[in-house]
């Protein structure tokens, strides 16, 4: 008997759905481990009396918890034979989800385009995260680098999908007894909010974290992603365990709170690119760039649409790409999103 080897590219077809194993009920424990691995300070997500003095019933799990939930339990369909995952789009976290809560997920392959040098594909899904009432918590595109099984030319025609530059502002989703009218900056940490950011303006968020193999494999095993990548030393030719993608994402996203203290909750995900490889013993900094402001006029709610980049450098030049618009060698993450944030 021969246990999951995995899907390589070729097993993939367009409009399959695919139902992933197993649903994971969420706790309170999955907050304070998160923020034992990632420095983050966010107040909703930090103080239920905070979430509670917003409309908010109880304190909800971070939103990136919910992405790495539904994330992990693809991997094993999706990409437990990745060479890399590469980006997202389209992500909409349209529910808050909070402590007792079963998260499961299923994934549809919406396009499939073959590598040049014959070992390897690009494979495009849509996974959706639902709760144990089946509502529908999260959806997000992901594309990723898989294995061929065999080095050969396959015959089919690329399908690569069409997908939207960014969320617009008026698909956003705001959690529905959420207010701002009686928000407590001091209590947050900043009295900066909405008016206090312009768009095209740059954010430098200072603080580094060095990045431990203890950290990164900790965390993958809580999102129980099992791609060959992230532990076998063997399933990457440098012999190198590569830091899961999503884990970066939450590093940035919490150091980003020096300077988006009020940055309260992830509402959607325009795009991301993981665009260099991270190591263990990397250290990251991260800055933001402000994309996009929307008022709702509504319980002083509104929205800001971020840039947040993951670095190597500590410089404040806050660059992207060289003259010949390829990114810096420096950069591993270009995150674009949206967050509520307070006005005042």
């Amino acid at each position: 008997m021969v246990g999951n080897i995995g899907r390589f590219f070729e097993d993939y077809q367009i409009g399959e759905e695919i139902y992933h194993a197993t649903p994971r009920t969420l706790a309170e424990a999955d907050n304070s481990i998160y923020m034992s691995i990632y420095p983050s300070r966010f107040a909703i997500h930090s103080s239920k009396e905070f979430a509670k003095s917003c409309g908010l019933k109880d304190r909800p799990l971070d939103d990136l918890i919910i992405f790495h939930t539904v994330f992990g339990k693809t991997v094993p369909d999706i990409s437990l034979n990745a060479i890399a995952n590469l980006g997202y789009a389209e992500g909409k976290f349209l529910r808050s989800v909070y402590p007792g809560e079963t998260i499961k997920a299923y994934s549809k392959v919406i396009g499939l385009k073959q590598n040049s040098n014959g070992n390897s594909g690009l494979v495009y899904v849509r996974s959706i995260g639902e709760n144990q009432d089946g509502k529908v918590v999260l959806e997000y595109v992901r594309w990723v680098m898989v294995k061929k099984r065999k080095q050969i030319d396959i015959n089919f025609k690329n399908e690569i999908p069409k997908l939207a530059e960014n969320i617009n502002s008026s698909e956003l989703q705001i959690p529905g007894s959420l207010n701002f009218l009686d928000y407590d900056k001091s209590m947050a940490g900043s009295d900066r909010g909405f008016d206090d950011y312009a768009i095209g303006e740059f954010v430098d968020h200072v603080d580094g974290s060095t990045i431990h193999e203890s950290d990164h494999l900790f965390a993958t095993r809580l999102w129980q992603n099992n791609s060959k990548v992230h532990f076998d030393v063997n399933a990457r030719g440098d012999n190198k365990r590569l830091i899961y993608g999503g884990h970066i994402i939450s590093l940035v996203r919490a150091l980003s709170f020096n300077g988006l203290e009020n940055a309260q909750i992830v509402l959607g995900i325009n795009g991301g690119s993981h665009v260099n490889p991270v190591f263990a013993e990397d250290t990251i900094y991260s800055w933001s760039e402000v994309l996009e402001k929307y008022d709702f006029h509504s319980k002083n709610i509104t929205a800001l649409r971020l840039r947040t980049v993951g670095s190597k450098a500590s410089d404040s030049k806050m660059v992207l790409r060289d003259k010949e618009g390829k990114y810096l060698p420096h950069i591993v993450l270009d995150f674009d999103y949206w967050v509520l944030m307070p006005k005042f």
